[in-house]
């Protein structure tokens, strides 16, 4: 029986289903000729190591990885076992030869990138109007932080924004984080991607919303828990496309040979109730574009 990994930093996404679904119907039926084995770091770092570990033992068939980080510590840890996932800029990073030809054992999609920052910075333009100061909470520690920070000089001449960024590195900063923000009359946020954030979108939305500072975020998770907006890549159509590289892998195609993808749709979401709290009033042209209003 052909055996996968899902090797995930925080278990709660429910995108999975799609995946899995998607691989059914392409002839991969868990219990029938697919074992799958689920390992989850629940957004603790400090747990990454002894996984990795543990699954490349194990010598699946392919691992499927939905953290950049693990996908990094994976890459240095088996050169044979084909790894398929989500990754920031997989060249920058040393994880790809190329993204047309990977030319090792891993390939997936470069699902988010700089230049999704500055859209949500647009975006909070159009829901707050007159906004020239905005905060950008962020770990730099994360290498795809790194790279956001990186890009933040170029956005700010663009938009005609000063950005102030807002360095958190454990969960126990995000309070002064916020509290800066608005000591600093800070009118809007973006909230970064990385994983200790998703892990405590509940905790940042209750913060931001206490603060009455608008803010957006890279997935629609953030705005399912009480985050204003969020825009990105839409994550089941990434999900449903992954199970195409791991058909392809079992089916023989060496992930070498598999170029990275990007998306090619996206999602704005709104929390028409956050707004309201917030004294906000969306333009209806704003929410004729959303892709999910939350009430």
């Amino acid at each position: 029986m052909t055996e996968i990994i899902e090797l995930t930093d925080d278990g709660e996404l429910p995108y999975y289903r799609g995946f899995f679904e998607r691989l059914r119907q392409l002839g991969f039926a868990e219990g029938q000729n697919l074992e799958i084995k689920r390992y989850s770091g629940e957004g603790r770092p400090e747990r990454f190591g002894d996984m990795v570990s543990e699954v490349i033992n194990h010598k699946p068939d392919a691992i499927f990885v939905t953290s950049a980080r693990l996908l990094s510590m994976l890459k240095g840890a088996t050169t044979t076992i084909p790894l398929v996932g989500l990754m920031g800029d997989p060249v920058r990073f040393g994880l790809v030869a190329s993204m047309a030809r990977p030319g090792g054992n891993i390939t997936g999609f470069w699902w988010d990138d700089e230049g999704l920052t500055g859209k949500r910075f647009e975006l909070l333009k159009e829901v707050v109007p007159g906004t020239t100061r905005v905060g950008i909470i962020l770990n730099p520690n994360d290498a795809s932080d790194n790279n956001v920070l990186e890009s933040l000089p170029a956005l700010t001449r663009a938009l005609d924004l000063t950005v102030r960024v807002l360095e958190v590195r454990t969960q126990t900063e995000f309070e002064s984080a916020f509290m800066i923000a608005t000591r600093e009359d800070l009118q809007a946020l973006q909230i970064s991607l990385a994983p200790m954030f998703f892990s405590h979108r509940a905790m940042l939305a209750t913060l931001a919303a206490n603060a009455r500072l608008p803010a957006v975020y890279g997935m629609r998770e953030f705005a399912m828990v009480g985050g204003l907006m969020s825009y990105g890549a839409s994550l089941p159509d990434i999900y449903r496309r992954l199970a195409g590289f791991v058909d392809k892998i079992l089916k023989g195609t060496s992930s070498a040979e598999l170029p990275i993808q990007r998306p090619t749709k996206f999602e704005l979401a709104i929390n028409l109730k956050t707004a309201k709290g917030m004294g906000l009033t969306i333009p209806e042209s704003f929410l004729l574009r959303a892709d999910a209003l939350i009430e």
